[in-house]
């Protein structure tokens, strides 16, 4: 498809920089080409939105609630007796929260232990069967955003502050 330097052997000044510059611009459209169609892929594969829960509904998010990610971890692994069938359990679930923005950063590190109060709540809720399932930790990590988020709206006036809630670290004695 390009042309060898062996043709433009034969023509003259002119018309040999001219078809060097079509040469050039056929090759850099090709490029640019292969780069659009890159981005397409990956908004197309990877996009959509991050902002739905596991039934597929849409979850609010904050206006203030962009930027770039915050994670604060509780500082201590939360430890709480779960009722099971046969016996009781204990379990120790270790928790990081995903915020977006230095000023939702603050709210949470500041509301630690109001927060630590929720988890707790909505933690000690569950049943030893239930968090032995995949989808039980899952629902169990929604119903602890939910809750965060209805914290923090009533401490913030309005403001969900808490995006996402990370288990890092889970055992069930």
């Amino acid at each position: 498809m390009a042309a060898e330097p062996e043709d433009l052997e034969g023509l003259e000044g002119d018309d040999a920089n001219k078809k060097k510059r079509m040469i050039m611009l056929a090759a850099g459209g090709g490029v640019l080409l292969v780069v659009v169609l890159v981005i397409l892929f990956v908004v197309l594969f990877f996009g959509g939105d991050d902002h739905q829960d596991t039934a597929g509904q849409q979850r609010p998010v904050a206006a203030d609630n962009v930027g770039e990610a915050y994670y604060v971890a509780m500082p201590r692994d939360l430890i709480f007796n779960v009722p099971g069938a046969r016996r009781d359990r204990v379990a120790q679930i270790g928790v990081q929260l995903l915020v977006r923005g230095p000023r939702n950063e603050v709210l949470a590190q500041e509301n630690i232990p109001m927060l630590e109060s929720t988890l707790l709540d909505v933690f000690s809720r569950a049943t030893a069967e239930r968090l032995n399932t995949p989808e039980g930790k899952r629902e169990l990590r929604l119903q602890a955003l939910d809750a965060l988020r209805r914290t923090m709206e009533e401490i913030t006036d309005g403001s969900p502050v808490v995006e996402e809630v990370l288990f890092t670290g889970f055992v069930l004695q």
